[in-house]
Parts: C-alpha cells; structure tokens; sequence
C-alpha cells in the first residue's frame, strides 16, 4: 500500500513540475511615454507587441516637453518615444536615459491641413493668399511639431504676417484637434494624424522647409531592469513595427 501510495505521489509530483517547465513566464507591463503624434501607430505596434510577446506596452500620450519634465520628476515612465532627438539626448546627459540606448525609430512629415476642400493649395500657397482667420500650431516650445510649423513659416517669409492668426495647441493633437473642431481653419499637423482621411484638403510640406523631425526613442533608467522595457524597444526596430511605422507616413532609417 505504502509502495502504490508512493508511486501516486511520484506521478503527482511528476505532473505539478511538468505542468510548472511548460507553464509560459508571466506577462509583464512596460509603461511607455509616447509623443502625440505618434498615437495611432504606436497602438497597432503594442497590439502587435503583446500578440508576439505576451508583455504589454501600457502608453501614454503627450508633448515631449511635457513628458521630459514628468520624466525628471520621477513620472514612472520606462520608455520614452520622443518627437524629437534632443529631449532623448538630453536624457543621456541629465543621467535619467541608459546611454547607449538611444535610437531613431521614425522621421516625421509636417502637413498644412484643412477639414474644407479646396481651402489647402498643393503648394501651401493659401499661407500667403489669406482667406482664413486661425492657423493651429502645437506649442513650438513642447512639441517638434510646432517647431517645424514655426520654422516653415520662417522660411516662407510669413511669420511675421501670420503670427497674429496662431492658435498653439499644448501637443499636436490638440493642434489637429483645433482645426476638426473649426476653432482654426488650417493647421499644421502630422501627416500620421490625416493620411487615412482623404476629405478636406492639404499641402505636404517639404522636408527641405524645416529642420528634420528626427524622432527617437530611450530605454530610461526606471525600465533598466524591466524586461518588457527591453523587449519592446528591441521590438520597435523590428519588421512588424518598421512596417507599421511606414504605413503611417513616416520614414525610417
């Protein structure tokens, strides 16, 4: 008897552990700040993320000045996705980034747009003609995009001209959001935010018209010891999310 109970309790035991080897390691959660701009890619990359991981990306989204300020008060953050190179560089340097984590995972495009057909020339020459009241921007002091905006105006000799008109959004979305509403006409805005509504009007502005909107990403030191941190930047250099990331619009290195 004690021989049958023996074996029963070496097959249960047997069981438990088999159960314990095959049994697949917890999820886990990486929390990432991500730049407005990049909401609706950056969606269907952690979708596709915890579909290959089982690890969850959980974004947030915002300014990148805003979020680099959450960040060097402790904001919990573990990843951060700028809108630009040099709040990410600046991570590095303020000793709050893992150096030599540092990459870019897109380069963004500006767009001049409009929810009115026709308003929006193919040559932005409305700019210059008139025949609208507000122009939304993002906050040039937080959001790249806002600086391009700013710096495309510069090069076409209309900021001067045209300041009086400017609606500053605090991120890019609300920019977009300005003009969906009819609070501004025109808006410059990402071309991620309008290349899937073919309504209204617009003008892709030349790369050449502003500095480059080099966006990267930094592993920051919260996330160092996450694996899941690790896991989704190493994701976001990959096939799945560089495909994502054109589709968008962007361009990648």
């Amino acid at each position: 008897m004690l021989k049958a109970f023996a074996n029963r309790l070496s097959l249960a035991l047997g069981a438990v552990l088999a159960l314990a080897f095959a049994a697949p390691a917890f999820a886990a959660d990486t929390q990432v700040a991500v730049a407005a701009n990049f909401t609706a890619p950056a969606k269907e990359i952690a979708a596709a993320f915890a579909a290959k991981t089982g690890d969850h990306a959980i974004l947030s989204f915002g300014s990148s000045g805003q979020f680099y300020t959450q960040i060097t008060h402790g904001a919990p953050y573990e990843v951060f996705l700028s809108a630009d190179a040099d709040r990410p560089k600046k991570a590095e340097q303020d000793g709050v980034g893992v150096p030599g984590t540092r990459f870019s995972y897109a380069i963004g495009r500006l767009v001049l747009w409009s929810e009115t057909p026709g308003l929006v020339d193919d040559k932005g020459q409305v700019l210059a003609t008139g025949g609208f009241n507000k122009l939304s921007i993002a906050d040039p002091t937080a959001a790249p995009y806002g600086l391009a905006a700013i710096q495309t105006l510069n090069k076409l000799g209309l900021y001067s001209t045209l300041e009086p008109k400017i609606v500053k959004g605090t991120s890019i979305t609300q920019a977009y959001d300005f003009v969906r509403t009819g609070a501004a006409e025109l808006g410059f805005v990402a071309l991620s935010q309008v290349i899937d509504d073919p309504s209204g009007s617009r003008w892709l502005v030349p790369a050449s018209d502003h500095a480059p909107i080099d966006q990267q990403a930094i592993l920051l030191f919260t996330g160092a010891k996450n694996p899941a941190a690790a896991a989704f930047m190493s994701f976001l250099k990959g096939p799945e999310a560089r495909a994502i990331i054109k589709r968008y619009g962007y361009e990648v290195r």
